[in-house]
């Protein structure tokens, strides 16, 4: 996990939940507003010290006309202070601002501050401050500001982002349609998880959090979502007894691979015995067995193109099963899933395993549904961009019609249990390659085997994939594969 994300708290609040809170933590601390309004002008003049220092000498301040706006008036006033050239635009300077912001300009102006309007020329500048909109965007960007995120982006200045950029949405992590690409955002009061997935990770660049006077409030308050990493795990992951054997550490069967689909499930399995598993068993089509056996001697193999009794009590032999890696569409495959349902053990269900549940729909409590965004789709009969357009709402409805875990796979990867969501901030664009949900179902059925719960082994397993993928990508995301994960998967389960 990158250190800057790392460094968040575990409790992560919506933006609209830290909005609608502020006003009753500043009377419980008998506090203005506007008190806090500087504390974050303040703070985010020190990080741009902190991270430009000398080389940030001139300042071009954007400001809207809420709060974030507000926040950028106080920065800019703190630079002129201290001898930093800096330009400030106003959108809709003919308009008279109001409430704390009005006060913020207030004293900019009483510094002997100028303003000037957002749409004039804009001067050169080493770091633009972005206090245009923060959290109080609530639908599509009117023409005016997309034009100033466009400059924005387009200008050679470094730049830093007040709350979250411009033009991002603060409860799903989507800009509307596009948002300011920031190298440094400094959120406020909370960790917001709208920053942590989906789109947001392209647009916020280093993530900081300065909690000013309210966040010790606010941390006894509900989180809306929680931050997982696998220090949150480490408990299970402690040395074995010395008198133990292979059939302490769990029985994993791995369901899937049709004819010429052999790598998917014997990446599954070797997964899992890399996580740990003391047996791993694959059934497949008969004619990948002699591929599997040679490429990972130690996993077990039962080929099949009927799915018999002797499928059935390899089944029951399972502590776990993951079904769906490679497994196709076919009569076949779906006479494998509805083995795997009626064994009645704990599932991860992933891939084409998913393509078949959602046309036949089912509720269960003891699997796990593994989806990325498109499968995720067709498991709710949207399309992939509504899914995207709000992650929590598409993990949230998945859980409440299939039930068990639900693992919504993508940047931030969501794990719902239907009391509990939590997000992974962890994993990189070198697992956008063939292979790699094959890891996850074989990490995560490893995991339950040996004794997890369904929804610790998912977010455990989502956390030792995510780091083995960031430590694997270090000779770079080009041209990483899968099977690149697995060394680094066998050390993050001994720690």
């Amino acid at each position: 996990m990158r250190a800057d994300l790392a460094s968040l708290p575990t409790s992560l609040y919506h933006a609209d939940t830290i909005r609608d809170l502020e006003p009753e933590l500043a009377k419980a601390l008998d506090i203005p507003l506007y008190d806090v309004m500087e504390a974050a002008g303040a703070a985010a003049w020190n990080l741009l010290k902190q991270r430009w220092g000398d080389n940030a000498q001139r300042l071009l301040v954007l400001c809207g006309r809420g709060n974030n706006g507000g926040d950028g008036y106080v920065l800019a006033r703190l630079a002129k202070a201290e001898g930093r050239a800096v330009t400030l635009l106003q959108a809709d300077p003919e308009r008279e601002l109001s409430g704390d912001a009005a006060l913020a300009q207030a004293a900019w102006l009483a510094a002997g501050g100028e303003l000037a309007p957002l749409s004039g020329e804009w001067p050169e500048a080493d770091v633009i401050v972005d206090g245009l909109l923060g959290t109080g965007l609530s639908g599509p960007l009117n023409a005016p500001m997309q034009q100033a995120i466009e400059r924005i982006n387009a200008h050679p200045g470094a730049v830093l982002a007040l709350d979250l950029p411009s033009g991002l949405s603060g409860q799903s992590g989507q800009a509307l349609p596009i948002a300011v690409i920031a190298d440094v955002t400094l959120t406020f009061v909370g960790a917001k998880p709208g920053l942590l997935t989906g789109a947001a990770p392209a647009y916020i660049g280093e993530l900081h959090l300065a909690p000013l006077q309210l966040g010790p409030g606010l941390v006894a308050h509900p989180a809306s979502v929680t931050k997982c990493s696998l220090n949150d795990f480490l408990h299970w992951l402690g040395p074995r007894r010395v008198d133990s054997h292979k059939g302490d550490h769990g029985k994993v069967v791995i369901l899937g691979g049709q004819a010429g689909m052999a790598g998917a499930v014997r990446l599954a399995g070797e997964a899992a015995l890399r996580s740990g598993a003391g047996l791993v068993a694959v059934v497949s089509w008969p004619d990948n067995l002699a591929q599997i056996q040679a490429g990972r001697p130690e996993l077990m193999t039962l080929g099949v193109d009927v799915v018999d009794m002797e499928v059935y009590a390899k089944l029951g032999w399972a502590g776990a099963i993951a079904v769906g890696p490679g497994m196709g569409q076919s009569d076949w495959a779906r006479h494998l899933l509805i083995g795997a349902i009626r064994s009645e053990r704990p599932l991860v269900v992933d891939a084409d395993a998913l393509n078949l549940l959602a046309l036949e729909p089912q509720r269960r409590d003891n699997w796990i549904l593994t989806p990325h965004p498109g499968e995720a789709a067709r498991l709710l009969g949207q399309s992939t961009e509504q899914v995207q357009a709000d992650r929590f709402a598409a993990v949230a409805e998945l859980q409440r019609r299939y039930g068990g875990v639900v693992v919504l796979k993508g940047a931030g990867t969501l794990i719902h249990d239907g009391e509990q969501c939590c997000l992974a901030p962890v994993g990189n664009p070198g697992l956008a390659t063939g292979g790699s949900g094959d890891l996850l179902s074989g990490i995560i059925a490893s995991l339950l085997a040996q004794g997890l719960s369904p929804m610790a082994a998912a977010c455990c397993g989502v956390c030792v994939h995510g780091e083995a993928a960031d430590a694997a990508a270090i000779d770079g995301q080009r041209g990483m594969l899968a099977s690149d994960l697995l060394p680094h998967i066998r050390q993050l389960v001994n720690p």
